[in-house]
C-alpha cells in the first residue's frame, strides 16, 4: 500500500518539475496547520459534541506553479488560476457523542458506546487547481492586500485506523453493541483495525494576505471525501443499517505561510 502512495508523489513532484523547468514559472512554497474534523461513524451526525469532540490535528506543506509572477502575457488562465501540491498528514481521535451516550437511565448499550474508541491516521498526497477573482499580478504586487480563492482536486492517503473498547475484547457482545459486530463490507464485524490507501475529492475555500513582496500568509477551509467507509476503522452493515449511508470526510481549518522562491 505504501508503494502506490510514493509513487504518486513522486509522479507529481516529477510533472512539477519538468512542468517548471520547460516554462520558466514561478514558484511558491508553504506551510499549514490547524484543526481537522473528522466526520464519521463515530457519533451522532450534525451534531456539536461531536463535531467538537472528534477534532485532531493535521499539518501540511504545499508547493505552487505560479503562471502570472514570471509571465508577461496576460491571459485569463496565468492571472486567475496556480496548480498546487500537498503533502498532509492529520491524526484524530475518537469517541461516540449525542442522543444515544447520553440517554437515561445510563444502560448497557449506552456503556458501550461511550467506551468505544479509535484513533484514525492519515498521510496524503495530491494536487489542487486554485483559482483567483482577483488578478494575480494586482495581489502580488500591492503589500496589505488580500485574494480570495476557491480550489478543486485529488488526493491519495494512506490511512491507519485502531479501533477499542475500554470494557475489553471488542469482538465480545457485552463489550460492542450488536450493530458493529455484524460482517460488513468483507471484514468479520463492523469495525476493523486495519491500514490501507484511498482516494478522496477536495475542495475549499480561502484567502491570502500579502504580508510582504515575497510571502503571504492564509486561512483555509477545505473539505475532503474519501472513497472508502473505513477510515475511521468502524463502518456498519449498510444493507442493514441505513442510515450508515456516507464515506467518511474530513474538514481542515488550516493558517498558513507562503514564500515566493520566484517573483
Amino acid at each position: 500500500m505504501r508503494k502506490h502512495l510514493f509513487i504518486t508523489l513522486f509522479a507529481i513532484l516529477s510533472i512539477s518539475t519538468v512542468v517548471s523547468a520547460q516554462s520558466d514559472l514561478a514558484q511558491e512554497i508553504g506551510i499549514y496547520a490547524g484543526p481537522v474534523t473528522l466526520q464519521s461513524d463515530f457519533g451522532q451526525r450534525n451534531n456539536f459534541d461531536t463535531n467538537a469532540g472528534n477534532t485532531g490535528f493535521g499539518i501540511g506543506v504545499m508547493h505552487f506553479i505560479n503562471f502570472s509572477s514570471a509571465n508577461n502575457r496576460e491571459t485569463f488562465f496565468s492571472e486567475h488560476f496556480k496548480v498546487r501540491s500537498d503533502l498532509t498528514f492529520s491524526r484524530t481521535t475518537l469517541k461516540h457523542f449525542g442522543e444515544w451516550v447520553e440517554r437515561k437511565p445510563d444502560g448497557l448499550f449506552a456503556q458501550q458506546l461511550k467506551k468505544m474508541h479509535a484513533s484514525s491516521t492519515l498521510v496524503g498526497i495530491g494536487s489542487q487547481l486554485i483559482f483567483h477573482p482577483i488578478k494575480i499580478h494586482d495581489f502580488e504586487n500591492t503589500v496589505g492586500s488580500f485574494s480570495p480563492y476557491a480550489s478543486l482536486g485529488f488526493q491519495v492517503s494512506y490511512y491507519s485506523a485502531k479501533v477499542g473498547s475500554h470494557l475489553g475484547d471488542i469482538t465480545l457482545p457485552n463489550v460492542t453493541p450488536g450493530k458493529y459486530l455484524t460482517p460488513s463490507d468483507g471484514r468479520a464485524h463492523g469495525f476493523s483495525t486495519e491500514t490501507g490507501v484511498v482516494l478522496s475529492a477536495t475542495a475549499g475555500i480561502g484567502v491570502q494576505y500579502k504580508l510582504t513582496k515575497m510571502s503571504d500568509l492564509m486561512f483555509e477551509t477545505r473539505f475532503q471525501m474519501y472513497n472508502s467507509d473505513w477510515i475511521d476503522g468502524l463502518n456498519p452493515n449498510k444493507d442493514l443499517y441505513k442510515e450508515n449511508k456516507y464515506n467518511d470526510w474530513q474538514v481542515w481549518f488550516n493558517f498558513g505561510y507562503i514564500y515566493y522562491l520566484e517573483f
